[in-house]
């Protein structure tokens, strides 16, 4: 193996005898006060705070080197940071509904226009996106779709309740014309 790794024998057992540096000593000794805060908090903080509970202990380390004892003791924090998903993916290839209200968002009687978006809420399990329907003279929500993915199903469904619900004899429909107000199935169910 020596030879291999073109290491000389005499040094391959210098190295095998001798004592850890004072850096591994000490990083073991850091090591041994995070994985005792990190508990303490329930196992939520990450390297800044558990950096700062060591700076108020009057221990100075590096972020970096926090950070990398923590990974190497596979220790995380928790991330407040909400996971980003976007909702509004055009279609090139759709062609887009005109602007039948020209950013003018104002009716003077229910059932004269409805706006039209989806989101997406964080769960524990994932992603669940929410279509909505409102009238923009009463701000009610007149329809609405749950679903675990981003469908023009999601938004029909939206704009069906809103039609049962609210039956009116014409109303312009507006939304953000994300590719799934612009799909086929969606264009085919504006005109029904």
């Amino acid at each position: 193996m020596c030879k291999r790794l073109k290491v000389s024998k005499s040094g391959y057992y210098d190295w095998q005898g001798r004592a850890p540096s004072a850096r591994d000593v000490a990083n073991v000794a850091l090591l041994e006060k995070v994985k005792a805060i990190h508990p303490m908090s329930d196992a939520t903080y990450g390297v800044p705070r558990i950096r700062a509970e060591l700076l108020d202990a009057g221990v100075v380390a590096s972020r970096k080197r926090i950070a990398h004892l923590m990974r190497e003791a596979h220790l995380q924090g928790v991330s407040r940071r909400r996971g980003y998903t976007v909702t509004t993916q055009r279609n090139s290839k759709e062609r887009p509904a005109p602007d039948l209200v020209k950013r003018q968002f104002v009716a003077t009687g229910i059932n004269q226009l409805w706006v039209a978006d989806m989101t997406y809420i964080p769960t524990w399990a994932g992603f669940l996106y929410l279509a909505v329907v409102t009238d923009v003279y009463s701000r009610k929500v007149v329809g609405w779709a749950f679903g675990v993915r981003m469908t023009a199903d999601l938004v029909i469904a939206a704009l069906n309740m809103a039609l049962l619900t609210r039956k009116p004899e014409s109303v312009i429909h507006h939304s953000d014309q994300g590719s799934q107000y612009t799909s086929v199935a969606f264009g085919q169910r504006c005109k029904k």
